[in-house]
C-alpha cells in the first residue's frame, strides 16, 4: 500500500478535512505575503526600510534572492497556522518561521547539508539509530508546514521506501534486535499520512514483544488541529503501551483554542504523554518574556516542556542563531520565574554522540 496523504474520514462540509488544509496550503512566497497584508515586500518590490532592517537582518532585501531561497526549499503554510499570524506584521514570530529569507543562500562557514550525519546512523533504508536502545523511522518527507529552520531541509526522502513491502527490512531489524525498546516515528511529519497505512505500521511494531515504547514527533495537532480525528484516536488506543507525542511549538502564540481542543483529545488515549521541543530562534523566542509565556501556555494545555534545542546549523539556517551565551541566560532567567519541571533542558544535539548534550556554563 502507498504511503498518500489522503484517507477517506468524514468530515462536516462546512469544516475543511486535515487532508483539504495540505491541499490547501499557501506554496508561494508573494501569495502568503499578499495575505498577510504584506504585499509592499513582495514581487520586485522587496525590501526592508533600513531603520526596521537594524533590528530584523532577517527581512529579505532583495527579491530574487528571497525567490532562490523559496526554490531550494520550498513556502508550504498551511491556513490554520496562517491564521495565527498577525496581519501587516513583518516582525510577527509565527511569520519568521516560514518566511524565505536572501540570507539562506548565502554560503556560511559551519553551515552543512547534514549537520546531525544522519547518514551514519542508517541501518536500513528509513531506519536510523541515533542511541542506544532506540531507533527512528522516517516515515515520510511531507510536512504541515515548512519551517525555515528545518535540519533535515536537505534530507533524501526520495531513497525512503514508499510502501509496507518496503518497510519490511527495517521492520525485520527492529523484530530481530532486542536491545531496541522504543521506536520513534519521525519525518517529515508522520501524522502526514493516511489512518490506514499508519495504522499498519503501528500494528506490525505491536507484534515485536520487546519494544516498551511508541514515540510520535509531529506538528500536525497544532498546524493543522483537524488531523486529531477520532479514527486517529483510536488506532492509537490500539498500541496499549506507554506512548509519547513530542509536539514542536516555538512561540504561545502557536496555541489557539483550536489547538488546545485537538491537544485535550490527545489526552484521552490512555498511556499518552504529550512533550514539546522548541528550537531557540532569533527574532522568534530569543527573549524571556515569550519563553516564559511559551512554557505557562504549554502546561496549560496539558503539554510538558521537554527541550529546547540550540540551533542544528543546516544550510540556509544561519539568520536564525542565538549564540549559546544568550541561551543560558535565557535559560537562568526562566529557573528564577518558573518551577523546575516548566523550565526545558536546553540541549544541543552532536553528530555520533551517544546522547543530547545538556548546555551548561
Amino acid at each position: 500500500m502507498e504511503i498518500l496523504t489522503t484517507n477517506r474520514d468524514f468530515v462536516a462540509a462546512t469544516e475543511p478535512s486535515w487532508q483539504q488544509h495540505l491541499k490547501m496550503a499557501i506554496r508561494d512566497v508573494d501569495q502568503l505575503l499578499k495575505r498577510l497584508d504584506l504585499h509592499h515586500l513582495s514581487g520586485e518590490s522587496i525590501q526592508i526600510a533600513p531603520a526596521l532592517a537594524n533590528h530584523l537582518p532577517m527581512v529579505a532585501p532583495a527579491a530574487d534572492a528571497v525567490r532562490a531561497a523559496a526554490e531550494s526549499f520550498t513556502t508550504f503554510v498551511p491556513e490554520p497556522f496562517l491564521s495565527r499570524i498577525e496581519p501587516a506584521n513583518p516582525l510577527d514570530p509565527l511569520l519568521l518561521q516560514v518566511l524565505p529569507q536572501a540570507q539562506e543562500i548565502l554560503p556560511i562557514a559551519g553551515y552543512v547539508s547534514d549537520p546531525l550525519d544522519e547518514h551514519a546512523a542508517i541501518r536500513a533504508p528509513g531506519l536510523l539509530q541515533k542511541y542506544a536502545g532506540r531507533v527512528l523511522l522516517i516515515l515520510t518527507g511531507a510536512c504541515a508546514v515548512h519551517c525555515r529552520y528545518c535540519f533535515r531541509r536537505e534530507y533524501p526522502y526520495e531513497s525512503a521506501p514508499k510502501s509496507i513491502r518496503q518497510w519490511q527490512p527495517a521492520l525485520d531489524i527492529i523484530a530481530a534486535d532486542s536491545s531496541i525498546r522504543e521506536v520513534i516515528l519521525s519525518g517529515g511529519d508522520p501524522l502526514t499520512i493516511v489512518d490506514e497505512v499508519l495504522e499498519s505500521f503501528i500494528s506490525e511494531l505491536s507484534a515485536i514483544s520487546h519494544l516498551r515504547r511508541l514515540r510520535i514527533h509531529t506538528r500536525l495537532p497544532v498546524m493543522i488541529p483537524q488531523r486529531v480525528t477520532p479514527a486517529l484516536l483510536d488506532l492509537l488506543a490500539a498500541w496499549q503501551r506507554p506512548l509519547t507525542f513530542v509536539i514542536h511549538v516555538n512561540h504561545a502564540q502557536e496555541i489557539d483554542p483550536q489547538v488546545v481542543n485537538s491537544l485535550n483529545r490527545l489526552r484521552e488515549v490512555p498511556g499518552l504523554q504529550l512533550l514539546n521541543q522548541s528550537v531557540l530562534l532569533r527574532g522568534v523566542n530569543d527573549n524571556v518574556a515569550a519563553l516564559e509565556a511559551l512554557s505557562e501556555t504549554l502546561f496549560a494545555a496539558g503539554v510538558l516542556p521537554y527541550y529546547l534545542h540550540q540551533l542544528d546549523p543546516v544550510s540556509g539556517t544561519s539568520h536564525f542563531h542565538v549564540p549559546m551565551a544568550r541561551g543560558l541566560e535565557l535559560v537562568d532567567q526562566l529557573r528564577k520565574l518558573l518551577p523546575g519541571y516548566l523550565v526545558p533542558r536546553y540541549v544541543q544535539e552532536l553528530p555520533r554522540e551517544p546522547y543530547k548534550t545538556v548546555i551548561t556554563e
